[in-house]
């Protein structure tokens, strides 16, 4: 899993090592935050000292095939690499807009040949007068605009708050692929567990429906029974066909997401894991430092408010100093002879006077953009608490949905097998009897549903409260 990420730290510190990155943004969002999480039950808050989300969480479920798919998967997912294609795009940005801080240096090497005609001289005859000549030259040119007013250094600094962006968004791809493989893994040992269920309660009703038959020729029961326990025969078997269809779908999802063709062939567990791992979710303000979609969106008005300075520094004078060196000869072997050497140096200075307003519109531009930045950033960080908030208090509705239909699960196979019983007694009708049949498939089968929700829950939360590979990843680029 390491090797997989070792790239993404890399870059991380070649960006912490490329410039001095905008300090964080340290604006008021005008967001009220609450101490405590409101939808988290009080027995379960914890101080801020407790941890909150394990590193590598997903080994927490404690599954080896879970893991190693989940390595392949950050090597050979083309979304994850259309993400790292993002990163290396934003640190060619940055190389580009950091370069003009220093010096530009340029090596000529010339040569001209020249023919000149002389006329007016009063030579007779013949064809006019001329001369041929060839010289060669060598120069060595240097060029640097003096970054008086911090334009260049902002805008240096705004490419480099970009690439922190970058880099996040990427950790951000990483957390959320990891978080679809885990969905796709345990869903698909839902609906081979769902498929299971339904292949034994279609055996169990064509148990039934050749007692009813055999009853019904020997004359002692009616052929309503008959009609009545084919229908849940037909049922359980049509119930085979789409869960046999969700699986080999919700296998070649897992492949997908690997990187691999979807032939649906992959080994997985047999049971959905019994206990899931406990997670503590420490305070909201700490989402702030721990998400990356947080963080990427903070760059990006650090970004943003660098091209401000960057317009402002273009209202004022521009200063270049230029100097050029070498040699001029007639002949190519006095090219590196230091009695045909010319040089020159100078300075310029280059005040805008007149642009249309367009050097102030500039301004104008980027304050709006940095504005919209920053409400976008206040968007996020809204929606990560919305996030948290919604799976917490689904998280004990679906506590609450799974006890009742474990309890609701037994109580059905208590009334199919009573129901069966009396029917067999000659006490009851069939109706019963099929009633119960599907009431305890059906609970079953709900049952199973609840607990894949749960588990999802769970990864959900561990996404939503920033969940990590490394424990000083969110600091690497600030």
């Amino acid at each position: 899993m390491k090797r997989s990420v070792q790239g993404v730290w890399l870059l991380a510190g070649l960006a912490a090592c490329a410039g001095d990155p905008p300090p964080p943004v340290n604006d008021d969002l005008g967001i009220a935050v609450p101490e405590d999480w409101t939808a988290q039950p009080p027995n379960e808050k914890v101080r801020p000292d407790d941890p909150a989300v394990p590193v590598n969480w997903w080994l927490e479920f404690g599954d080896e095939r879970l893991a190693s798919l989940i390595e392949i998967g950050l090597t050979n997912n083309q979304n994850l690499r259309a993400s790292m294609a993002r990163l290396e795009a934003a640190s060619a940005a940055q190389t580009i807009a950091g370069a003009p801080l220093l010096p530009e240096l340029d090596l000529g090497l010339q040569a001209d040949r020249s023919k000149r005609i002389f006329l007016g001289f009063p030579f007779g005859g013949g064809s006019a007068p001329s001369s041929t000549v060839t010289t060669y030259g060598l120069s060595l040119a240097v060029r640097w605009e003096v970054d008086v007013w911090g334009r260049l250094r902002a805008a240096d600094s705004a490419a480099l708050a970009d690439q922190q962006a970058a880099l996040e968004d990427l950790r951000g791809a990483q957390l959320s692929l990891t978080a679809q493989i885990c969905r796709a893994w345990f869903a698909a040992i839902e609906t081979n567990q769902q498929l299971e269920l339904a292949s034994a309660t279609a055996e169990a009703f064509a148990k039934t429906h050749a007692d009813v038959l055999d009853r019904f020729r020997r004359g002692v029961r009616p052929a309503l029974e008959v009609h009545q326990a084919a229908t849940n025969l037909a049922d359980a078997r049509a119930s085979i066909a789409r869960r046999r269809d969700l699986h080999s779908r919700a296998m070649r999802r897992l492949d997908v997401l690997i990187g691999r063709y979807p032939t649906g062939a992959l080994s997985i567990a047999d049971d959905l894991p019994a206990k899931l791992p406990e997670i503590p979710v420490g305070l909201p303000s700490e989402i702030l430092r721990r998400r990356p979609d947080l963080r990427a969106a903070e760059r990006r008005v650090a970004a943003a408010g660098c091209r401000v300075e960057a317009a402002q520094a273009a209202l004022y004078p521009r200063l270049a100093l230029t100097a050029s060196g070498g040699t001029q000869t007639l002949e190519l072997e006095d090219l590196v002879d230091t009695d045909f050497r010319i040089w020159s140096v100078g300075a310029n200075l280059l005040e805008p006077l007149f642009r249309g307003g367009a050097l102030r519109a500039e301004v104008r531009r980027q304050q709006a953009q940095r504005a919209e930045a920053f409400a976008n950033y206040g968007n996020t960080v809204l929606t990560a608490f919305a996030e948290v908030e919604d799976i917490l208090n689904s998280k004990s509705q679906l506590v609450i949905e799974r006890d009742g239909l474990v309890d609701a699960a037994r109580h059905a196979r208590y009334a199919r097998d009573l129901a069966r019983e009396r029917w067999q007694l000659g006490l009851t009708d069939f109706l019963s009897v099929a009633d119960g049949q599907r009431r305890a498939f059906l609970t079953e089968s709900a049952r199973l549903q609840v607990d894949l929700q749960l588990i999802q829950n769970r990864i959900d939360l561990l996404l939503a409260l920033g969940g990590s590979f490394d424990d000083a990843s969110s600091e690497e680029t600030r």
